[in-house]
């Protein structure tokens, strides 16, 4: 089979265009970056090397990391029929390859979904997830997270927050010449001036590449929610799922949320609860919990979902 899988997810143009002016801009902000060391150091070229390492360790292994990370294993048909069997019938629906089924021990209620390409991708699922949804919400939250394989969101932030993970560790690589260079380097004024040069636009760049990555990631679940609704047909569903896992957040134990949170660009609902707005919303991997039942609301009244309401 080609790597480009083919699948009943329609496409979605307003999100392919929104990875692509994304990627332009950041594409920008590289060659500008790039531009600027080629200026202020010599050695830079290390950096770059160690950057493109793990950029390709992070876009191959995404999947393998990302289930380490979370405690989650594969599980077989024999081991979880009841998962797989949604899976199955979603994955037929969708037309699409069925990606490897995870499952993760922890409390909090969550799902993700990693892997470059639709043919090479894992879904995972929390026991606390599982705990928590019936099955139409269960099948709501795997129809959205099958939407992010189909469009290959991952594969797109992973290489889109290239650029961060490039220009932070040019800023430590700055930070700690300047500490073990000893006091000759540390009294060198011109020396002083390029470190200083280096994390300021360092800093700038990556504050730039996390604002765009954010605003990506932010309608990238709006797109997940539509198509993963659109699939099962039943909006509701998966609105009921959001709030039941909004409300569940309020109570998991703090460490265990701040322990996740690296990972809410890939979750479903942000590890930490739903934002209200403003600067939180700006700094958000998800947008607010009201926007997302809204569209499911209006999606709802259009396809005629008399399921039950997310009110």
């Amino acid at each position: 089979m080609s790597s480009r899988a083919r699948t009943r997810f329609s496409s979605d143009r307003q999100l392919s265009a929104r990875m692509l002016v994304t990627m332009f801009l950041l594409g920008l902000l590289y060659v500008g970056f790039i531009a600027v060391l080629l200026a202020l150091l010599r050695s830079w070229a290390l950096v770059i090397v160690i950057a493109a390492g793990l950029l390709v360790v992070q876009y191959w292994y995404s999947d393998k990391i990302a289930l380490f990370a979370m405690h989650g294993r594969l599980v077989t048909p024999e081991q979880q029929p009841h998962l797989h069997g949604i899976l199955d019938r979603l994955c037929a629906a969708a037309d699409m390859p069925k990606p490897g089924l995870a499952l993760s021990n922890l409390d909090l209620p969550n799902a993700f979904a990693a892997g470059r390409n639709p043919n090479h991708a894992v879904l995972c699922v929390t026991s606390g997830l599982v705990r928590r949804l019936d099955d139409d919400e269960l099948e709501g939250v795997l129809a959205h997270e099958l939407s992010h394989i189909a469009h290959r969101d991952v594969a797109v932030i992973t290489i889109a927050s290239f650029l961060g993970v490039l220009a932070g560790l040019v800023a430590r690589f700055a930070f700690y010449s300047t500490l073990l260079g000893g006091r000759g380097r540390q009294s060198n004024p011109a020396f002083l001036a390029v470190v200083s040069a280096l994390v300021v636009v360092s800093v700038a760049v990556y504050t730039a590449s996390f604002l765009l990555i954010r605003t990506l990631s932010r309608y990238r679940e709006l797109a997940a929610d539509r198509a993963g609704a659109m699939l099962t047909g039943r909006p509701t569903h998966l609105a009921s799922a959001l709030l039941k896992l909004d409300s569940a957040a309020a109570r998991i134990p703090v460490r265990d949320l701040r322990t996740a949170q690296a990972f809410n660009a890939f979750f479903i609902t942000p590890a930490q609860g739903s934002r209200k707005g403003g600067l939180s919303l700006l700094l958000s991997t998800h947008p607010s919990l009201q926007q997302r039942l809204d569209q499911l609301g209006e999606l709802a009244t259009r396809l005629g979902d008399e399921g039950r309401s997310a009110d």
